[in-house]
């Protein structure tokens, strides 16, 4: 379970039902299912004009990879790898990698290594794999532009709840409490899109963006790797450039260890 994607949904219903009691107004008054139908129904219809078949039919997948935890190979262990492996092939050649690759759980890297085992050209595995990433990138992008789409969709559906509200209530001016009420029911669809749209579905959105580029980031680390057994880097080498893709801290710390190491 992804922590942040559920405490981030908890912790904005409990902001905006709090703030509504501070600022006086009854949670009750969000039971509204004239609002709830056009928020909801409305922005699920204009996204499913929006999308072909085949992208919405993906929604539950999407869902899943919002309030799932992102199991990425760890980078530093990945480095530590692809060092043994430079080491094993310049003392055993190439091919002494081919036992390695039934070992390799991740799909990506396996078929990289593979590709390098097989005598392929660097040019021709970073090409091949460059295209995956991209393929990959292509899919999440679309994926993440419905969220996008619908939090483009639902605050403008909520203008729309509001003037459906307003013009039931204009035409029943002679009663002012009614009159008062209707306006009040007409502004929950405001609130119901504005908070759909901002609250919930842009962050999904970018969620599924950043969880891309998270896993991306480590595609291209392990293409950088494969090439660099393949053209014959030194270990110590190998583990200077793939640590260009951690973070300072971790790069400081990982880099330290390593001429630790070394020096022994």
């Amino acid at each position: 379970m992804d922590k942040t994607s559920l405490i981030g949904v908890i912790l904005g219903i409990f902001a905006v039902g709090v703030g509504m009691v501070l600022k006086g107004v009854s949670v009750v008054a969000l039971a509204n299912p004239a609002a709830i139908l056009i928020i909801l129904i409305g922005t699920a219809a204009a996204v499913i004009i929006a999308f072909p078949t085949d992208e919405i039919k993906r929604l539950p997948k999407l869902f899943g990879v919002i309030f799932k935890e992102q199991t990425l190979v760890n980078t530093v262990e990945l480095i530590r790898m692809f060092s043994d492996w430079a080491q094993l092939a310049r003392k055993e050649g190439l091919l002494a990698l081919e036992a390695k690759t039934n070992e390799i759980e991740d799909s990506f890297l396996r078929s990289g290594l593979s590709l390098a085992v097989d005598g392929q050209s660097a040019d021709y595995i970073r090409d091949v794999l460059s295209e995956e990433i991209e393929a990959m990138e292509e899919r999440h992008q679309a994926g993440a532009s419905i969220f996008t789409q619908a939090g483009t969709y639902a605050p403008t559906l909520g203008v729309l709840g509001a003037v459906v509200g307003l013009i039931a209530a204009l035409g029943n001016m002679a009663d002012i409490d009614a009159l008062g009420h209707a306006i009040s029911a007409a502004f929950v669809a405001t609130l119901l899109g504005i908070f759909t749209g901002y609250v919930l579905w842009h962050p999904f959105a970018n969620k599924l963006k950043r969880k891309s580029k998270q896993e991306a980031k480590i595609k291209y680390m392990m293409i950088e790797g494969i090439l660099s057994i393949l053209e014959g880097e030194a270990p110590r080498v190998i583990e200077q450039k793939l640590a260009s893709f951690l973070p300072a801290g971790e790069r400081k710390i990982f880099l330290e260890e390593s001429s630790v190491k070394a020096d022994e």
